[in-house]
């Protein structure tokens, strides 16, 4: 590909392979359809979760309950994307994905089935299980792929399947929610078997099977250098080795900030627009529609804010990129829940708030893969983003412990969270510009 095909506006698109279209499709409508899936969650969960305490329960019990529910899909999404990632280093990218599509696809449909909050919860982590493992695994699948040609374009593309999946997840909610909150969690498995279909006959990256056929080979000898030693050892073991840790610990602290000011918005924004709506006397079903259309909303704008993250890092660097989202999510996150209390103008707020707070995940895309060699990069994608939901766990949580503290009032909890923001600011303020070189072999 010549420097101005690859400049040119999107000329650079016809160069890209059936291959490379296949890998991107399955990754893209992977990361979109589980995203929808794990977000139906967000959509129901005050409906589901009064249903399931019975009675009518208080504003602080439907905080404190959600708040474990959501604690518990994060935390299956960490643990999840840590195992996954280290058996994508070993068996492979495509094969381990196809098995994380099918447990998403299940578990949120078995969320339908739930008959009490505790059975929701097993189903609610095994669901984050799955979502985990697709995204850690999509993300190394996707730059390796394309690691010649406008990487991080690509991967910027990619992540737009985030807003596309809320997007979708608010469509499904807004036409299924009036029928209930059982009938929208089963509409997850429908995704899950049209993209099985699509992955069949898709191969590893040639850069994976490289690395594949240098195990084999070294395995068979008996003596090794150093680095051929370091080179077959347990792979999660390298992350902590002298080359790699200081890339381990700013991977690390990158993701426990953006997902530390997202999380709590992912799962009480629905809820917050509910008690905004309620001052303006719209409640119950009547509410759904416009629930389900501030998420389309807010998808919209993180759509946006994925796809020009690539153009932005490529122009000006990972880093300044990186840190321009997170002060965006800062300061519209405060507008959204600290200055405006009325509905009247979140429809105006929420795609721009989405931009930002969602726009910088495509840098866990970009930026993560660039720090690590191929032999390690999935496990360290995934340890990286395993490592902030672990912590990230804990955000919904104490959000729904601190509506008591605030009266009520999830927005101003929400507020807090968001400003969590600022640990990603440091990691970039630490951490190396990736922006001109070539990705780990």
């Amino acid at each position: 590909m010549t420097q101005q095909t690859a400049e040119g506006g999107f000329g650079w698109m016809r160069d890209i392979t059936r291959y490379q279209w296949q890998v991107f499709l399955v990754a893209w409508l992977g990361w979109s359809l589980d995203n929808a899936d794990f977000g139906l969650f967000s959509l129901v969960l005050r409906p589901a979760v009064t249903e399931l305490l019975g009675g009518n329960p208080t504003g602080a019990d439907i905080g404190r309950v959600g708040g474990l529910l959501a604690m518990a899909g994060l935390l299956g999404w960490a643990i999840g994307g840590f195992f996954f990632g280290i058996i994508a280093d070993y068996i492979g990218r495509v094969r381990t994905l196809a098995l994380s599509i099918m447990i998403v696809g299940l578990f949120t449909f078995l969320q339908g089935f739930a008959p009490n909050t505790f059975v929701f919860g097993i189903f609610r982590f095994m669901t984050g299980v799955g979502t985990g493992a697709e995204i850690v695994i999509g993300i190394p699948l996707v730059a390796e792929a394309f690691a010649e040609t406008n990487r991080a374009k690509v991967l910027g593309f990619m992540m737009t399947g985030g807003g596309v999946g809320n997007l979708l997840g608010g469509q499904i909610f807004a036409y299924v929610g009036p029928y209930g909150w059982r009938y929208v969690m089963f509409a997850g498995v429908l995704p899950a078997l049209a993209l099985l279909a699509l992955r069949r006959g898709m191969e590893e990256p040639e850069r994976f099977k490289v690395v594949q056929a240098r195990r084999r080979e070294l395995k068979a000898t008996t003596t090794r250098t150093e680095e051929e030693h370091n080179f077959l050892g347990f792979v999660p073991a390298q992350l902590f080795s002298r080359q790699i840790r200081y890339s381990t610990f700013i991977g690390v602290l990158f993701c426990v900030g953006t997902l530390l000011a997202i999380w709590t918005s992912q799962i009480w924004l629905p809820t917050i627009q509910g008690q905004m709506l309620a001052k303006s006397g719209i409640t119950g079903p009547a509410a759904a529609h416009f629930i389900g259309n501030g998420m389309t909303l807010w998808g919209i704008g993180g759509i946006v804010g994925y796809a020009t993250f690539g153009f932005l890092a490529d122009a000006f660097g990972r880093r300044p990129t990186i840190v321009f989202y997170n002060v965006g999510t800062i300061v519209s996150g405060l507008v959204l829940y600290q200055v405006l209390d009325t509905w009247d103008y979140y429809p105006y707020m929420l795609p721009v708030f989405g931009y930002f707070v969602f726009g910088v995940f495509s840098g866990h895309a970009v930026y993560l893969p660039e720090l690590f060699p191929t032999h390690v990069r999935a496990t360290a994608v995934s340890f990286c983003n395993g490592s902030g939901r672990v912590i990230t766990s804990f955000g919904p949580l104490v959000a729904g412990l601190m509506v008591g503290f605030f009266g009520g009032q999830f927005n101003r909890a929400a507020a807090v969270m968001t400003c969590m923001a600022v640990l990603s600011i440091l990691a970039m303020a630490l951490g190396r510009e990736t922006k001109d070189d070539q990705l780990p072999d």
